[in-house]
C-alpha cells in the first residue's frame, strides 16, 4: 500500500489528484471543529455518552465525533448513505426507476443521482428537526436561548452542512482519488483514534481507581455536583466514567482481536468463487471466434458494510425512541425490558446478527441477477461446462449465489457481534460499534489503493498507445 502511494505520488497527474483529496478532508475537519450557535456542546456529551449504544452512537461514530460535537457537519455524510440505500432498495420496487437505472444510460444514471440528491436533502431536514428536537427534551440549549430563530438557526446550519458534505464527496469523485463518500466517511471515522486511545488511557486509569477503592459512584457523583452539574447530568456522567473503566488485559485483548479482525477482513475483501465459463468457436466470414476459456467471478461479500449499517440503524431504533421518551426506573417492568432490548443483550445480539444475514441476501439479490447473467452468456456464445444454457445455467447460479452469500453474510454478522461481545467481556460499552468501523476504514483503504493501481496502470497503457 505504501509503496503504491509512493509511486502514484510521483506522477504529477495523480499528485494533484492526491492534493485535491487531502484538502476536501482538511476542509472536512475544519468543519467538524465549528460548533453551532445556541447548544449547550457540554451537556451534549455527557448526554450522548449515555446513549453511545444506541443509533446515535452510530451517528457520532460515522461523523467522527462531530454528532456530539454540534458541528457544522455533525450529520455528516449519513443522509446521503440513507438516501443511497433507499433509492437503491426503491429502484428494485418500482420499474420505472429499475428502467432509469438499466436502459437510461449516462442520462439516467444522472436523473438517479439527482433523486438522490434531493432525498438527501429531505433525509437531512427530518434528522435536523429531530436533532433540535433531542436538544428540547434534555435541555441541552444553551441558558434562556427559546422561540424560532434559535431553531431555524439550528435546523438550517445542520441540513447545509450535511448538503455541503455531499457535494465535497461528488467533487472527490470527481477530480480526486477513489470513492469520496468513502473517504469522508473514512476520515471520520480515523480522527477519533486519538480520542479512542486517550479514552483508553482514561479507563485503565478509572479501573485503577476502582479496584484501589478511591473512585467510586457516589464520590464521583459528589465531584461532579460539586463542580455544577445538576443531579441528573452527575449521575449520568458518573455512571459514563465507570462504565468506560478497562483493565490492562482487556487493553491486550482489544488490540489482538483489532488484528485479527483486519487480517481477516482483507483476506475475505479479496475472496471470491470463479465459476468457469467456455466460449464455443463460431466461424465469422474467413475468420474463427471464440474457444477461449474464462471464469465468473463472484464476490464473497458483495454488498460491503451496508447490510450491518442498514441492520444496526433498524435493530437500534427501539431503544433509540425509548432514550427520547426517557430510561425507566430502576426495579420497574418497563425497564426490566428495557435492559433486554439494550444493545449490549443477548436478544439484541441474535436479532442483529438475523437481520444481517437477511439484509446481505437482500442486496446480493439486487446486485447479481443469475437470470441476466445466463441470458448474457448464451448470447455471447458462453456456457458454464456442464450445465446447459438456459435454466439450468440459471440454477446452478442461483445455487453458487447462495452459498456465497451465506458464508459472507455469517462473515459480516461476526465482524458486527465480535466487539458487543468483547465489550461484555471486559465491561466496556465504548468498543459497541467497533466492527462496523473496522470494516469500513478496511474496506475504504483497499478501495482507495485498487484505484490508484488502476490509474496508473491506465496511464501506462495510455503512453503505450501514445
Amino acid at each position: 500500500m505504501i509503496q503504491t502511494i509512493r509511486k502514484a505520488w510521483g506522477i504529477p497527474e495523480l499528485r494533484k489528484k492526491i492534493i485535491f483529496t487531502l484538502l476536501i478532508l482538511l476542509i472536512f475537519r475544519i468543519g467538524n471543529a465549528i460548533t453551532v450557535p445556541y447548544i449547550n456542546k457540554d451537556a451534549l456529551q455527557i448526554q450522548l455518552a449515555s446513549m453511545g449504544s444506541t443509533y446515535f452512537g452510530l451517528l457520532n461514530t460515522m461523523s467522527g465525533g462531530a454528532f456530539s460535537m454540534a458541528t457544522v457537519f455533525a450529520l455528516s455524510i449519513q443522509p446521503y448513505i440513507n438516501a443511497s440505500i433507499i433509492i437503491q432498495l426503491l429502484t428494485v420496487a418500482i420499474p420505472a426507476l429499475e428502467r432509469l437505472a438499466k436502459d437510461g444510460g449516462e442520462e439516467g444514471r444522472k436523473k438517479i443521482q439527482s433523486i438522490t440528491r434531493y432525498t438527501t436533502v429531505g433525509i437531512a431536514v427530518l434528522q435536523a428537526f429531530g436533532y433540535y428536537m433531542m436538544m428540547q427534551r434534555y435541555n441541552l440549549l444553551e441558558s434562556g436561548v427559546s422561540g424560532i430563530w434559535p431553531a431555524l438557526v439550528i435546523i438550517v446550519t445542520l441540513i447545509a452542512g450535511s448538503s455541503f458534505v455531499m457535494w465535497m464527496g461528488e467533487q472527490v469523485n470527481e477530480f480526486g482519488v477513489g470513492n469520496g463518500i468513502s473517504i469522508i466517511l473514512f476520515a471520520g471515522i480515523l480522527a477519533r483514534v486519538p480520542n479512542m486511545i486517550s479514552g483508553m488511557i482514561d479507563g485503565v486509569r478509572t479501573w485503577s481507581g476502582v479496584q484501589a477503592g478511591s473512585i467510586t459512584l457516589e464520590s464521583l457523583i459528589s465531584g461532579y455536583e460539586s463542580a455544577g452539574y445538576s443531579a441528573d447530568l452527575a449521575k449520568q456522567q458518573a455512571e459514563a466514567v465507570l462504565g468506560s473503566a478497562i483493565a490492562p488485559w482487556g487493553i491486550a485483548l482489544l488490540l489482538v482481536g483489532v488484528l485479527a479482525l483486519i487480517v481477516f477482513i482483507v483476506f475475505i475483501s479479496d475472496a471470491e468463487r470463479r465459476i468457469p465459463v467456455q466460449y464455443a468457436k463460431r466461424q465469422v466470414g474467413r475468420k474463427m471466434y471464440g474457444g477461449q476459456s474464462s471464469n465468473l467471478p463472484m464476490k464473497v461479500n458483495m454488498s460491503g458494510v451496508l447490510p450491518i449499517i442498514f441492520a444496526q440503524s433498524i435493530a437500534t431504533l427501539p431503544i433509540t425512541i425509548w432514550s427520547f421518551i426517557g430510561v425507566p426506573d430502576e426495579g420497574t417492568v418497563s425497564r426490566t425490558i428495557y435492559d433486554a432490548i439494550d444493545t449490549q443483550s443477548i436478544i439484541y445480539m441474535v436479532v442483529y446478527f438475523v437481520m444481517i444475514i437477511g439484509f446481505s441476501y437482500f442486496y446480493s439479490s439486487i446486485q447479481f441477477n443469475p437470470v441476466e447473467i445466463a441470458n448474457n452468456l448464451k448470447k455471447q456464445g458462453g456456457f458454464i461446462p456442464g450445465f446447459r444454457p438456459g435454466k439450468p445455467t440459471v440454477d446452478f447460479i442461483k445455487k453458487v449465489l447462495g452459498k456465497i452469500t451465506l458464508f459472507g453474510a455469517i462473515y459480516l454478522g461476526i465482524v458486527a457481534i465480535c466487539p458487543l461481545l468483547v465489550g461484555k467481556i471486559i465491561s466496556n460499552t465504548s468498543v459497541a460499534i467497533g466492527g462496523t468501523s473496522v470494516i469500513i476504514v478496511v474496506g475504504v483503504a483497499l478501495e482507495t489503493v485498487k484505484a490508484l493501481e488502476n490509474q496508473m496502470l491506465m496511464r501506462q497503457y495510455k503512453g503505450f498507445l501514445e
